[in-house]
């Protein structure tokens, strides 16, 4: 009975994730090279203007890292129409609200409003691309709130990543950390700022998603009145170092002042988010660590009681991946115990198909990620932008899910033996700072 109500979940989850998930959108270029695109959800009275820039931590000058990350802050600085520290007011007091994000590949700006005030939105964004106000007082005054920001930093384990990326990376620009180091911030001239502006923040090097409830003939209008008028950028070109293959592992430490138990970190480089192999490797991730009955939880969690917790993640980026076993001891439980643990079940991947059942249930927690993930239209605003920017295919948001269905058991099996060998990983142990 149990087996069939699962099977009746599964065949309808696909059913609706086939067919009431399409997402329909209308995408086209200004002749200043900005790329936009549309999508009208009448269902609510909110519209979302966003734009993704295709700079992050990645780019820029090696001695200058961060200026991405700044950029986040200091283009809320004000413009020449908008003054200093009134953008988030105007934002509130017109029912809306802001956010901004920035990640090693790109950095996203956006609004929601109320759908009357789309206007207002397309402006503000206009402003921020035509108008931006960069001053060595805005820099100055975003530099205490970037110092500010990584002094609040103090998660537990929140450097892992920076230390994971430092190793692993020898010469590709993400061996340096997304928000960069103080010492290039406090170094650079404001000259230097207005030159990677001019650069990156270009309509040709950006993306306008609006989305919700629009009328598209006004939109566009509106479109074209407040961003056409913008001048085309240079074509941004990058010509990043590639890294060699890693033939043997190796062993680096780390230190974290606010941790008291240690960690410890498997790390294996992996390809881009554009291949079908990543997209397997978050399979592979969610068999190893997705929810209490996974198999890494189960083992070292619940039955040998070895680790108070462990995950295998797929940290997949534009140039290349990291995917990371992770694990935490519980008592006197060595590290090199923990890793010995993973590597048992990663061998397990790499000799044996997975089975059947869990094969299927990998299928549905991906049909059930994918329906959450165009669930809502500031979800649907983000997808667009992204997985135009990123992968340069904005249908993507449609037709991924189809590349996860395909994938079989063989596969998965061929990929963890490509990818996750112990003569291609870094093992990172991650400790408690020296007393």
């Amino acid at each position: 009975m149990k087996k069939s109500i699962l099977s009746l979940a599964s065949a309808m989850l696909f059913v609706f994730s086939t067919n009431a998930q399409k997402v329909e959108f209308e995408e086209y270029d200004l002749d200043n090279g900005l790329h936009v695109i549309l999508h009208q959800d009448n269902s609510a009275p909110v519209i979302i203007t966003s734009v993704m820039y295709g700079v992050g931590g990645k780019d820029g000058d090696r001695s200058r890292t961060g200026f991405a990350h700044f950029f986040e802050h200091l283009l809320f600085e004000g413009t020449e129409n908008i003054g200093k520290g009134e953008w988030f007011k105007i934002v509130s007091s017109n029912g809306g609200r802001n956010n901004a994000n920035t990640s090693q590949d790109r950095t996203y700006y956006y609004e929601i409003f109320p759908s009357n005030k789309l206007e207002l939105g397309l402006w503000m964004e206009s402003e921020r691309l035509l108008h931006p106000i960069i001053k060595q007082e805005g820099v100055d005054t975003q530099n205490e709130v970037v110092k500010e920001e990584k002094r609040e930093r103090t998660r537990a384990y929140s450097g892992i990543l920076d230390a994971i990326s430092e190793n692993l990376f020898k010469v590709h620009p993400y061996k340096d950390p997304n928000v960069g180091y103080m010492k290039d911030l406090d170094a650079a001239t404001l000259e230097e700022f207005l030159a990677f502006n001019k650069k990156y923040y270009v309509p040709n090097n950006a993306t306008l998603v609006v989305a919700g409830d629009i009328d598209f003939a006004a939109t566009k209008k509106m479109i074209k009145d407040y961003f056409g008028p913008i001048p085309k950028g240079a074509e941004v070109v990058r010509t990043f170092p590639k890294e060699e293959p890693i033939t043997e592992e190796f062993r680096a430490t780390a230190y974290d002042d606010n941790i008291q138990i240690p960690a410890v970190i498997a790390a294996y480089r992996t390809p881009s988010f554009k291949t079908r192999d990543s997209k397997i490797l978050d399979m592979i991730s969610t068999y190893l660590s997705g929810g209490k009955s996974s198999v890494l939880y189960k083992k070292m969690v619940d039955t040998k009681k070895m680790s108070l917790a462990v995950q295998a993640v797929n940290i997949s980026q534009q140039d290349y991946g990291i995917y990371a076993l992770f694990s935490l001891p519980l008592g006197d439980v060595t590290l090199d115990a923990l890793i010995k643990e993973m590597d048992e079940e990663i061998l397990k991947i790499q000799t044996d198909l997975i089975s059947e059942n869990d094969f299927q249930k990998i299928q549905n927690q991906f049909e059930n990620n994918y329906v959450n993930s165009n669930s809502n239209v500031v979800g649907i605003a983000g997808s667009l932008a992204s997985y135009n920017v990123m992968y340069g295919d904005t249908n993507l948001i449609n037709s991924e899910i189809e590349i996860y269905r395909s994938v079989t058991r063989e596969e998965i099996r061929e990929v963890a033996k490509k990818y996750l060998n112990t003569n291609q990983r870094l093992i990172l142990e991650y400790l408690p700072k020296k007393k």
